[in-house]
């Protein structure tokens, strides 16, 4: 039995994928790193800073074929700076089943 209290509603997967991001309503397609997933959230590592409350379009591609990309979006909870890069934590909002995904995804 483990003698700490887990504060989380699910448990965090390490994933540390590729994954691309778009700000909804914006034109710019970002890069990602998809560090770690839960059944509520996210945290990614991106290049540019996102403000708290943006929604994000965002795919995230797996390095095997074998599981199938994962599409959501999600809302930034809060963004860290570290070493010339951002640690973006997310709330995940909605999860798309492949054939529900929009043809600008991401």
């Amino acid at each position: 039995m483990q003698d700490y209290s887990e504060k989380r509603d699910f448990p965090r997967m390490c994933v540390d994928c590729a994954a691309s991001y778009r700000t909804e309503g914006g034109a710019k397609l970002g890069s990602a790193i998809a560090k770690n997933l839960s059944g509520g959230g996210l945290l990614l590592r991106v290049d540019d800073e996102l403000p708290a409350g943006s929604r994000l379009n965002v795919e995230i591609r797996p390095g095997k074929n074998i599981t199938p990309p994962l599409y959501l979006v999600a809302e930034v909870v809060r963004c860290s700076p570290g070493d010339g890069e951002f640690e973006v934590a997310c709330t995940i909002v909605k999860m798309f089943k492949e054939e529900e995904v929009p043809l600008d995804f991401p």
